[in-house]
């Protein structure tokens, strides 16, 4: 699994944060990031539901 998200889609809404905060966190900034070694999503069942709870659509799995 490989986890993107498209800082320029970003708004920051945090709902990937919220659906599975072992692999995504906010930046300084607000806007979300993945975890430092969390880039293959470390099996977390949650990841794509984080995907498409985010409001923009700034996050993709593959």
């Amino acid at each position: 699994m490989h986890i993107d998200i498209d800082k320029s889609v970003c708004i920051g809404a945090g709902q990937c944060a919220l659906a599975a905060p072992g692999v995504f966190t906010q930046d300084d900034d607000g806007y979300s990031t993945v975890l430092p070694g969390r880039e293959d999503g470390a099996g977390d069942p949650m990841v794509r539901e984080a995907a498409r709870a985010c409001p923009v659509s700034a996050i993709s799995v593959t």
